[in-house]
């Protein structure tokens, strides 16, 4: 409304405008023709003053309309001004109050993100103690030989503990029932039967004797051995190597109900891969290299002579005193060609041909009679003495031998430092065998030939020192009886 008012204050200049616009052509037409126009001036002025009157007459009209209308639109405008100040008063209140409470919210934002800071924290340490918790169980579940045998459920626990999964509450209960489960499981003893794995890898069905956690064993057509668990597929697999007789024999005995002790490995598998991979001494051997077979000559020279030795030292035995005692008895009787068939009865023994020496000169003076029993028993001592100094050389050798394996080895052993440096001990593993094996066979030889040395040169001095006794009491008997017959 307020356009309108100028739009009409316009068209009334504009009448005004054209009324003197007129108003002078008339003028001028008049001043070129005061008596011609002077009538159709006066019409035409009169036409011209009616007409800007009606004019004026309408744009009055129109302006008081206008202002009218403005006054009315202010009116309105006023109302609406005022309706907007209560209004906008409202907001102000309004907008105070929600400052307020923005100001209250943020405290208690503030508030609740350092609780939940902190029970974020509380939360992440707990999920992680669970996740650890959750591998131990696993890793305790997949080594627990029970667990071939029963239906356990790990997926769910490598995914807690992978991180795959956020664990829950039904997830910790049932990691506490599966941790339960497991520790019930752990002191049963059952005997039952189910599907292992043989030593050749076949699938077969056995009679399963389960120790707790500890020890599996197993039966099958006579074979008795040790069984471990695979944590992968929780299958039971047999030992590649059997455990000794005596522990197989155990082990039955258990399982048929005729002992009440088994043998265990409570290591959990450390003792029984140890009993798997143990290495004899003839898988090492080969190891020593080129050195151990002069050993193993040695050693095989050394057990020759020790059985030869032992053969001709203790084919016969011979109780001296009782030949001593009869030879005694018969010469008291003087029938001592009796006393040489006795001695002769027995002429593979040293003693006996001692004895037989003597006998043989019983009519020679006590000193002469003590050469000829002197020179027998030297004669006997060689035979005796054989090989025994051969013996106690090789004992000594065989050392020696394992030393000079100990040298080469380790000069092998620095000759693959030089050539391929220390990254890799495996490309030293060859040296070190070989210089270790060789000593310990170079002992292992010497120790027993030298303890076979020892015993053998004393089993010649007792032999030596009983015929020298058993001379000695001839002698005593011969000439008893030769001084009874001259008196």
């Amino acid at each position: 409304m307020k356009r309108t008012m100028p739009c009409q204050a316009a068209v009334f200049k504009r009448g005004i405008a054209m009324a003197f616009g007129l108003v002078l052509v008339a003028t001028v037409a008049y001043a070129d023709d005061m008596r011609e126009g002077s009538v159709q001036a006066r019409q035409a002025r009169q036409a011209m003053m009616e007409k800007a009157a009606a004019e004026q007459r309408t744009a009055e009209q129109a302006a008081n309309a206008s202002r009218a209308l403005i006054a009315r639109d202010r009116s309105a405008l006023e109302k609406a001004l005022r309706t907007q100040e209560l209004q906008n008063t409202d907001l102000k209140q309004q907008v105070a109050a929600l400052s307020g409470d923005l100001h209250h919210l943020e405290k208690t934002e503030t508030a609740v993100s350092e609780r939940l800071a902190a029970s974020d924290g509380m939360i992440r340490e707990l999920v992680g103690v669970i996740r650890v918790t959750a591998k131990d169980l696993g890793a305790l579940i997949d080594q627990n030989l029970q667990t071939a045998l029963m239906a356990v459920e790990t997926e769910r626990l490598r995914a807690i503990a992978e991180q795959s999964q956020f664990p829950g509450m039904a997830d910790i209960r049932k990691m506490a029932t599966a941790l339960i489960a497991a520790t019930i499981a752990s002191g049963h003893v059952s005997l039952t039967h189910g599907p292992i794995t043989d030593r050749s890898g076949r699938q077969i069905e056995a009679e399963i004797l389960a120790l707790g956690n500890f020890t599996a064993a197993y039966r099958i057509e006579g074979e008795v051995g040790y069984l471990t668990c695979s944590p992968a597929g929780h299958q039971l697999y047999a030992l590649s190597r059997l455990p000794p007789a005596r522990m197989r024999k155990q082990i039955a005995a258990y399982m048929d109900g005729d002992s009440e002790a088994v043998p265990m490995d409570v290591s959990r598998g450390g003792a029984l891969n140890q009993l798997t991979h143990a290495v004899s001494l003839w898988q090492q051997i080969p190891k020593g290299g080129p050195i151990v077979w002069p050993i193993l000559a040695l050693l095989a020279i050394g057990v020759a002579i020790i059985v030869e030795r032992v053969f001709f030292l203790y084919r016969k035995p011979l109780d001296g005193d009782s030949l001593m005692h009869r030879i005694a008895t018969t010469a008291a009787e003087r029938k001592w060609e009796e006393c040489l068939a006795v001695c002769r009865q027995q002429v593979g023994k040293p003693v006996a041909r001692v004895v037989a020496a003597g006998l043989g000169c019983r009519t020679l003076q006590r000193e002469e009679m003590e050469n000829v029993l002197q020179e027998a028993i030297l004669k006997e001592v060689p035979d005796m003495e054989r090989f025994l100094s051969t013996l106690g050389m090789l004992a000594a050798i065989a050392p020696l031998l394992g030393l000079l394996g100990t040298v080469t080895g380790m000069i092998n052993t620095f000759h693959v430092i030089t050539q391929h440096g220390t990254g890799d001990p495996r490309m030293m593993s060859g040296g070190i065998s070989e210089a270790l094996v060789t000593t310990m066979l170079g002992l292992c030889v010497a120790i027993p030939l030298m303890l076979a040395h020892t015993l053998l040169n004393r089993s010649v001095d007792n032999h030596i020192g009983q015929m020298e006794e058993k001379a000695l009491t001839l002698i005593n008997i011969v000439h008893r009886h030769r001084q009874a017959s001259q008196g």
